[in-house]
């Protein structure tokens, strides 16, 4: 008899193109849930109202939420109005927000990725830096002086991993070089988050939930990017992938 794969959920960004809203996903993060975490996909659209967080997670075994080019809106912090150019997406943050809190009340294992990091700690009332490099002592996160996809999403920092914490007890490493693909980061940490992993300008990049009675764990650099060459990125995908079998 064949394996019945367990089934994440993937929060979609919604986008115009030519006129017509459009759900998408990045594939890199699709492979790494099929392939990384022996899963079967299933993409969560950012509907106009959203779909109801309790239906969606009756239907999925965990949740993923990947990393976007747009940034959450900061009228769910209390953050300054956006400046111009700021790519927004409303319909993701509608979905995403009452998704994750839900997710982690129902103990869904959940992997959070890049903006998906920034999604968690506005979900439990924390707060984001919209300009991270204009914050003194932090440097440049982004890709944006960077030409071509291998640049920018080549070892651009190292990270380093708190004690006492998962992801501790899931890498060999202490510290390594990460990839930085991002423009804000967490400003205060949301009531009931622990730092797992800081970059050495001391900006947070990976944290989980506390008393998380299932894997609730999120990280702001790419660890689907060729996830399969990288073997911490092999082993967060893994981990995922062991918690929702066990559900």
């Amino acid at each position: 008899m064949t394996r019945q794969l367990p089934l994440v959920g993937i929060v979609c960004d919604r986008r115009l193109l030519n006129g017509h809203p459009f759900h998408m996903a990045g594939e890199k993060y699709i492979a790494a849930i099929r392939d990384g975490s022996s899963a079967l996909p299933f993409l969560i659209p950012s509907l106009e109202p959203p779909l109801d967080p309790q239906s969606v997670l009756a239907r999925v075994d965990g949740l993923l939420l990947t990393g976007s080019p747009s940034n959450v809106d900061p009228s769910y912090y209390g953050g300054a109005e956006p400046r111009a150019g700021n790519l927004a997406d409303v319909h993701r943050d509608a979905t995403a927000m009452p998704l994750i809190r839900a997710a982690l009340a129902a103990a869904k294992p959940c992997l959070f990725i890049c903006r998906g990091h920034q999604e968690l700690n506005v979900a439990l009332g924390g707060s984001l830096f919209q300009h991270l490099r204009e914050v003194p002592g932090r440097f440049d996160h982004s890709d944006e002086a960077k030409e071509g996809i291998e640049a920018k999403y080549a070892p651009a920092h190292e990270v380093l991993i708190q004690p006492g914490g998962l992801l501790e007890t899931l890498l060999e490493d202490r510290r390594f070089a990460v990839n930085s693909l991002h423009g804000q980061a967490i400003d205060r940490l949301a009531p009931g988050l622990r730092i797992e992993a800081v970059a050495e300008d001391g900006t947070i990049e990976a944290v989980s939930v506390e008393g998380a009675s299932n894997f609730a764990l999120s990280v702001q650099w790419h660890p689907e990017w060729r996830w399969s060459e990288n073997r911490q990125s092999r082993a967060l995908f893994a981990a995922f992938g062991r918690a929702i079998s066990r559900r």
